[in-house]
């Protein structure tokens, strides 16, 4: 990498930057400092956008500077978008999308134009037919219902994944990192090399049938609060635990249903909005419990490795260098999904310059987005996403251009 890298011209930005919010503010500044506890009022952001924009030009929306936690990430944020800075080597980390994002048909129009994909497709399929007994290419392309039940819609989208990355690879997008939130864990573990495409399959399609078949009851609840605000309301409630930390202020609780609706009660007195998720059951929660034993059996035989390419684990909240074996699997069937710290680990250390999300629709991208992330792009920007789709993504990363190939190829 040349001595014109981001290093370099994000500290000229953050100079530059910590300059104009202490004069407009009247007092020092420092990078760890949040924007908001600053309170720049409107005028003075209005300004300060001015500025940038005479400064390097239109490298960001006014909305940008409410939406970057602190000035460094603000400042980090401009100088991966400052488009006069010399070309510089596309680094690109692959972020899969959890449960829930799954739906009947997904990735069909891309399956029908793209022989890669499609051949990648038909790959994982075959790898899970003698577990599943059914085709999950049939299942997506028939629109079967049966996608949104847990046993379905996990190995559907492991497949989907899968595929998606391994079209992306062939086009000459290859990930210096990874990362997978929830489910998507498995497919960034196969793409990182830890896992084997069989063993992958075999795992998912275990875990998700055990899930399946627990007893229904609990939920899951996604609240526009931070997980400090929470923590004395759950502790009340021995039923009811943290179940996913998306964003600063995006928690997920997870657990009995009747304390669910305690917590949400107190949350609504205090204005803190809350919105139940359409789950059959309370995903990573204690009240997983039961299927750990058998799945933690089933899981020692199969052989996990170390992952080749730096695996970002949403069970540990960062980097992970040990093999991905037996215990991971068993501990992210209860623990929390650390998404946020995750992401935040991989974009400060990892010196990236693109992050695409993997999955049939994008979910993760506005997350990615406020925590800092450079640019954001999700390789299936809308539902029944084509190649015409998947050419726009791979030349927006500088890789070679993917044509809509015709459906018999």
């Amino acid at each position: 990498m040349s001595a014109e890298g981001p290093g370099r011209h994000g500290a000229a930005h953050r100079e530059w930057l910590l300059e104009r919010l202490a004069h407009y503010l009247g007092r020092p500044v420092e990078e760890t400092d949040p924007l908001v506890g600053y309170e720049l009022d409107s005028v003075a952001a209005l300004s300060l956008y001015g500025d940038i924009e005479e400064e390097f030009g239109p490298i960001i929306d006014l909305d940008d500077i409410w939406a970057h936690r602190t000035i460094g990430d603000l400042a980090r944020h401009m100088a991966y978008r400052d488009m006069r800075r010399s070309p510089r080597e596309v680094r690109t980390a692959f972020v899969f999308t959890g449960q829930g994002c799954q739906y009947p048909g997904m990735t069909a129009g891309l399956y029908l134009d793209s022989a890669t994909y499609r051949g990648h497709l038909d790959e994982a399929s075959e790898a899970l037919l003698p577990l599943l007994k059914t085709s999950v290419v049939d299942l997506i392309l028939g629109e079967d219902p049966r996608i949104h039940g847990t046993a379905f819609a996990q190995v559907a989208l492991f497949a989907v994944e899968y595929a998606l990355a391994r079209t992306l690879e062939a086009s000459g997008v290859v990930p210096v990192a990874v990362l997978g939130h929830g489910i998507g864990e498995f497919a960034a573990a196969t793409v990182a090399g830890a896992l084997a495409l069989p063993d992958a399959a075999r795992l998912v399609a275990l875990r998700a049938a055990f899930m399946q078949y627990l007893p229904p009851g609990g939920g899951m609840m996604a609240a526009c609060a931070s997980p400090d605000e929470v923590a004395p309301l759950v502790a009340r409630e021995p039923g009811v635990d943290v179940g996913v930390l998306n964003a600063a202020r995006s928690t997920v609780l997870s657990g009995d249903v009747a304390g669910l609706q305690r917590i949400e009660a107190d949350l609504a007195a205090r204005g803190v909005s809350c919105r139940h998720l359409p789950v059959t059951h309370a995903f990573n929660s204690p009240l997983m419990a039961p299927v750990v034993p058998k799945f933690e059996a089933a899981a020692r035989r199969v052989p996990g490795g170390s992952p080749k390419l730096p695996f970002y684990s949403t069970v540990v909240g960062g980097i992970t260098h040990g093999p991905l074996h037996a215990p991971h699997w068993s501990l992210q069937l209860t623990s929390p999904i650390r998404f946020a710290e995750a992401a935040r680990a991989m974009l400060g250390q990892q010196d990236l310059t693109h992050v695409v999300e993997v999955g049939p629709r994008p979910v993760l991208t506005p997350y990615l987005r406020r925590l800092g992330s450079p640019v954001c792009i999700p390789v299936c920007p809308r539902a029944d996403c084509d190649a015409v789709d998947l050419a726009g993504v791979i030349s927006a990363l500088d890789a070679g251009p993917l044509a809509a190939e015709p459906a018999g190829a």
